[in-house]
Parts: structure tokens; sequence; C-alpha cells
């Protein structure tokens, strides 16, 4: 837990039983039951291909593995309109406990308490099984911290550290509860529009079979499956810091939620995630905001009964989950969450100070691109200046000739050349601002964080 890095563990799960979940075993075991699959296109475009532009079927596992082996499908088959060389299909968020709520024995195959997390398995665990190409838009999760576990095939990890946030144009546009999106390709910037994206950071790794990937708090993540098939089990670690971070999603649902639900509903604006049942009402919000304020003054009160309970008296876990992707699932309201939120039975974990971490064979540190790799064998892209930018396979740009630190302390907002004048200044007529960019201003990480710090101040009197 003192981590602050990403990092892959190598040769901790030789012995679980998890790693025989092919797609053959796990279609085997979940014998002609359907599963959703999302199916995006392959193309190379400038905008994420976020859920809400992607396409849902119902399938079983056996007729995902005939459509990925180029078998051709029935006329009435679920991927029968998807042509395998243009679509990809991935089996995204799926939760271990539903899918397999008739074979609970099966939980036991995965082993977090390996990693010292007691009690936790494939119960609290999540499957993500996908064709090559498959992928999750760049974002962060607001609450907890993140094991992977790859299964079968491989994934290529790009991972931006937090303070990279504001280079990332973060967005909640898609909404989603615990999920900040970045508008920014990461593998395909459009740097006309998101100039700043040239100061991220990059941690860029391909994670094998067998390896385990910790992803650190409010760590930026883009995963694609870069293999025919990929099958990964993963599971969100509660952490302290996860209370305060519920208030903000709280405070971001009843203010997304207000505003997207005034608009034309004929304006056709996809601003829901798939993964969101439905816009829930302001009573419904409010409530929500109250909860996760009462358990944060719960979970601080507890805090300090903790500092004041002699050193010999141990400490009752406190108790707290991910609400992360249950509402799909489990089609759950803020009032089933706040459920999920007191009957976990695990302890929420702090993140430790910093010391000395063993790096080696057995556990390898993810570290950014070097100034070499990213000057070096990159796709060349030019701005609007004429400027040359290289481009490496993590995705880090930077202008050739130009320091980082001059890119860092550059504070200029460039605007398009489609929306500039002759004169070069801002064209008046392409300035008309949406509801959509208020709320990206609104709605920023930093704005929620301050507006939650003013009003548990407020309770707090």
């Amino acid at each position: 837990m003192s981590l602050q890095q990403p990092a892959v563990f190598c040769n901790m799960v030789g012995d679980w039983p998890a790693l025989r979940w092919n797609t053959k075993y796990l279609s085997a075991v979940l014998d002609g039951k359907t599963i959703q699959f999302r199916l995006g296109l392959k193309t190379m475009d400038l905008v994420p291909q976020f859920e809400t532009r992607c396409s849902y079927v119902e399938a079983t596992l056996e007729e995902f593995l005939a459509w990925s082996c180029g078998e051709p499908s029935c006329p009435s088959g679920p991927f029968s309109c998807y042509e395998f060389s243009k679509y990809w299909a991935y089996a995204d968020y799926k939760y271990i406990a539903r899918i397999f709520e008739d074979k609970p024995e099966i939980f036991q195959d995965v082993r977090w308490s390996d990693f010292g997390f007691p009690g936790r398995s494939g119960k609290e665990s999540t499957l993500w099984i996908g064709s090559e190409g498959a992928n999750t838009p760049c974002h962060l999760d607001s609450y907890g911290c993140n094991l992977v576990l790859q299964v079968q095939g491989r994934k290529r990890w790009h991972l931006f550290p937090p303070g990279d946030t504001s280079f990332l144009y973060p967005t909640r546009i898609p909404y989603e509860e615990s999920s900040i999106f970045s508008k920014v390709n990461v593998t395909n910037p459009d740097l006309r529009c998101f100039p700043e994206f040239r100061n991220t950071t990059a941690h860029v790794v391909t994670l094998s079979p067998g390896q385990v990937l910790l992803v650190p708090r409010h760590w930026w993540h883009y995963v694609e499956s870069i293999d025919p098939i990929t099958v990964s089990i993963n599971s969100w670690i509660e952490l302290d810091a996860d209370h305060e971070a519920r208030v903000e999603e709280a405070i971001t649902r009843m203010l997304v939620c207000a505003i997207k639900s005034a608009e034309n509903p004929a304006d056709g604006d996809l601003w829901l995630n798939p993964t969101e049942v439905e816009a829930t009402s302001h009573e419904t919000n409010l409530q929500y905001l109250n909860e996760a304020v009462s358990m944060y003054l719960r979970s601080q009160k507890a805090s300090l009964s903790e500092q004041a309970r002699p050193s010999s008296t141990p400490a009752e876990p406190r108790t707290s989950t991910s609400c992360k992707r249950k509402r799909r699932e489990a089609a759950c309201q803020p009032e089933g969450c706040r459920l999920l939120t007191h009957g976990s039975g695990f302890a929420a974990f702090k993140a430790e100070k910093p010391q000395e971490i063993p790096f080696g064979p057995h556990l390898i540190q993810v570290l950014p691109q070097s100034q070499e790799t990213r000057l070096m064998g990159g796709a060349a892209v030019e701005s609007d200046s004429g400027d040359l930018l290289h481009e490496n396979e993590g995705g880090h740009l930077g202008k050739l000739h130009c320091t980082r630190k001059q890119l860092v302390t550059s504070n200029d907002h460039e605007t398009p050349a489609h929306q500039m004048d002759a004169d070069g200044s801002p064209n008046a007529s392409q300035t008309a601002l949406s509801t959509n960019d208020l709320l990206d201003c609104l709605v920023n990480p930093r704005v929620i964080s301050l507006v939650a710090q003013l009003l548990l101040e407020r309770t707090r009197v």
C-alpha cells in the first residue's frame, strides 16, 4: 500500500486455479449462459470511443469464440451484423459473484489474500474478456486502488499520474459514478484541440499472463487488448480516502443530473453512460449526498477513536466497498449502494508512508517513458505552428529542441485554427458555449474537491 507508482508483481500467482480461466474453460463453466458484449470499431479516430458510441449484444462465450475465429455466423446470430475485421468485442466489468452465482465454489480460484487482503476472493472481483483491439477509454477511478491479474493474452496499459489530470482534459460526460474520463484519445491525440496533452508523462506496460498490475489511486489508464483473445481479473481495493471521494461523487451526480435533465431530450445528447441505469431524481441524489457525508463523518470519528485507543487494543475494521459499475449489473439505486458500503465485511486500507520498496525480478516498477525513448522511432505529428512533434509507443509527445521544463511551465491555451479569425483572434461566431462546456468547468475534479471540503466544513459547524 506504500507504492506510489504502478508496479507489476511476477511469480505470485503460479498456484492460483484462476490461471486456467481461459475462454474455453469459462465457456464450459458458463454452459451456454449469455453475457453482454460491447462492440466498437477498430478504426483509429481522434475522439475516444466512449461506451455511448458502442453497440451491445447478448451472446454466449461459444458464440464469441466462433466470431473471433472468423467463423461465419448464422444470419440470426448476435454477431452477424459485425464483421470481425472491422469490430472488436469486450465483455467488460462482469462481476464474478453475479455471472457465477450458481457456482460459488469457483470464487476460491482467485486468492487476493496472497497480496495481504485476507478473505478477498473472486467474489469481490471482476472479469474482462475481449478480442484484439478491445479497449477501455482513458479514465481514472474515483474509488480505491486496483489489482489486475492477466490470465490469457496480453494487454497494453497506458498510465498517467494524478498530476497529469489537467493535461488530460477531464470530463464527466458521459456520466458514470466513480469514473472521470479524458477527452483525449491517448493513442491518437488531437493536439490542436488538446495541446496540453504534450505535457503528460506516460507509463506504458504490457501485462502478460500470470502477472499482476497494481494501479495506485487516481492514476489515469487506457487499456487495450493486443492479442486475439484476452482474459483479465481485477479487484478494487477500498481505501480510507474513498469516504471523501464518495462525497465528491455525490455532489457531481447531483449537479450533472440536475443540469443535463433540464436539457431538451430531443437534442439527442447521450450524456448518461450505459453503465448507469437511469438519471436519478434530485430527491434521491440529495439523499445519497447526505448518506455520503454521514459516512465520512462516521469514518472520521472512528479514526479519532482509533488514535485515542491504546495500541494493545485491536480496532474494529471499517467496512467500505466501491459501487463502481454495479448499477448495470445489479440495477441498484443509490440506496442499494449504501447497503453495499455497509455490508462488505472488508476493512478500508490506509495508504502507507513511502518506504523502500524491494523492486527486483518479482516486483517490477512501471517507469515513465524516458527522454531518449520519447525522441526515437516514433510517428511524427505536425502542429499548426509547423513544429515537429514526436510520438513514442507510450503516446508521450514533446516538441523537439524544447525542454520538459519549458513545456510544464507553459500555461498558454491554444485555440484551434478553425476557431481563429484572420487576425489571429478567437472567432466570435465559433465561441458559443454548450451545457457540456459549462459542466466540464463546474464538475472539474479540482472544483468538486473544493466544494466537498466547504460542505464538510459546514457539517462540522
